[in-house]
């Protein structure tokens, strides 16, 4: 079995450091890791040490440094400019994408989003959907955890998907680009002005298959077929 990974704001410069804090306490009482059992230890932007527990302590786990590695970043970046679902489904995006390898997840008020984000409110969705994106990221093994932006960031949609577009993404030209960046509309779907205003920007409507997704489930769909065009599931 893979090892688990827990991540940790800076990686120890040291070969013996303690894993305390929240990730201790789950290292140690949930998941009961025992002396001369392996984990991994990743900064959550490339960064990963092997360790081995050496002993357990009231507040986590003493761990030997076995080797360290740095991934590099995915190159192009897959970002997702997601509506923002109603309910539990906007968790449920956030972690799906996270696992089929997202690189950045921007929020997204689309005029027809069911859900708004105002004030304190929107703030603390925002922290929800970071919060996700980073378990979900341990759960998948993930050296790079996805970069969950503030709702309206700039960022230049490359697609937007549309279920009435002519062009499929498995066949549409990728251009090469540091970004990929891919626009789901809500579940009313995306304005007439909206989808008007992102192709005078330069984004190419395009479709995934005779299915009409949810705006749950449609950035995962479309980063599975990215992911396998870019060669990242070879």
């Amino acid at each position: 079995m893979t090892p688990a990974l827990f991540l940790v704001d800076a990686l120890p410069s040291d070969d013996r450091f303690a894993l305390t804090g929240d990730e201790g306490r789950h290292a140690a009482r949930v998941r009961r890791l025992a002396v001369g059992e392996s984990l991994v230890v990743g900064d959550g932007r490339g960064g990963l040490a092997c360790c081995e527990v050496v002993a357990l302590t009231p507040d986590g786990l003493d761990l030997s440094v076995t080797s360290r590695q740095y991934v590099p970043a995915p190159s192009p970046r897959l970002v997702i400019v997601q509506a923002l679902p109603k309910g539990d489904r906007a968790e449920l995006a956030v972690e799906t994408m996270t696992e089929l390898g997202v690189d950045a997840i921007v929020p997204w008020a689309a005029a027809r989003s069911v859900t708004q984000w105002h004030g304190p409110r929107g703030a603390k969705a925002l922290e929800k959907w970071r919060r996700t994106a980073r378990e979900a990221a341990k759960q998948s093994r993930r050296a790079w955890v996805p970069d969950v932006r503030d709702p309206g960031s700039p960022v230049a949609p490359t697609f937007v998907l549309h279920e009435s577009a002519s062009v499929p993404l498995t066949l549409v030209d990728l251009p090469a680009a540091d970004e990929l960046v891919v626009a789901v509309g809500p579940e009313g779907g995306i304005s007439d002005e909206e989808l008007a205003a992102f192709t005078a920007a330069g984004a190419v409507a395009v479709r995934l298959g005779e299915p009409v997704l949810r705006t749950s489930t449609a950035g995962a769909a479309a980063l599975a077929v990215l992911s396998v065009r870019l060669g990242r599931w070879s």
